[in-house]
């Protein structure tokens, strides 16, 4: 399946043990195809011996682990069965990735345990969409919104995704520059704004591609900041 899509393997490894010495010997490969559960513990133990400067795609027939291994910054993270087009569409974004700089995982990891003073922003979000786990990336979302006490993710595609996190967790966790939030609905991605019309009141309204649920109002006290935050 992988040299269909011009693929090379290099080494197989089964076990957490054999992982971390072959790293410890080997140049860092471009990818590494990781299945959570290995013969003797799961692969997130691997970097805590050692630091690949590796893109990963996850592989697994669970999906509890998901917000663990997005943690790590990983590529994807396919459910085996895996899928042809799903793996194809891992493999495409391998490739765009790797045409900028390379992943530091020690950074990463320095992150995730509060010993790096750099402020990371959310840069994907996991929905259920039937049995499967979907991973959406903020770049693909016009906009976070609230309705009925559940929170919603709209993408371009103009799809609907429900989203586990609520408008004020996501004001914290999403970049400033590309996100703002209008008022205590909705959240929107400066890059889906198509027009902004004034409003009643000294507000403002603001049109999105292919989003037609409700009205984009802009509150009259953050108007100001808002023109602001356009302006950037």
């Amino acid at each position: 399946m992988l040299t269909n899509l011009g693929m090379t393997t290099e080494v197989m490894l089964h076990s957490v043990s054999d992982a971390v010495k072959w790293f410890q010997n080997n140049p860092d490969p471009e990818l590494i195809f990781l299945d959570i559960q290995l013969s003797d513990g799961l692969s997130f133990e691997i970097f805590e011996q050692v630091s690949p400067k590796s893109a990963i795609i996850f592989t697994t027939a669970y999906d509890e682990y998901a917000l663990k291994a997005f943690k790590l910054n990983s590529i994807d993270y396919l459910l085996k069965p895996i899928d042809d087009e799903e793996l194809e569409a891992a493999i495409t974004k391998f490739e765009s990735t790797r045409k900028k700089e390379g992943l530091d995982l020690q950074e990463i990891r320095s992150m995730l345990t509060g010993q790096s003073s750099l402020k990371t922003y959310k840069s994907r979000f996991t929905t259920q969409v039937g049995q499967h786990l979907k991973l959406v990336e903020a770049s693909d979302i016009a906009c976070f919104y609230s309705e009925n006490k559940a929170t919603y993710m709209h993408c371009y595609s103009g799809r609907n995704y429900p989203v586990d996190i609520p408008l004020e967790q996501l004001e914290e966790e999403l970049d400033p520059e590309k996100f703002y939030r209008v008022n205590r609905k909705c959240i929107l991605n400066i890059k889906a704004i198509k027009d902004i019309l004034t409003y009643s009141n000294s507000r403002l309204e603001v049109k999105l591609e292919n989003f037609t649920e409700f009205q984009i109002i802009v509150s009259r006290e953050r108007v100001k900041d808002f023109k602001s935050w356009l302006n950037n």
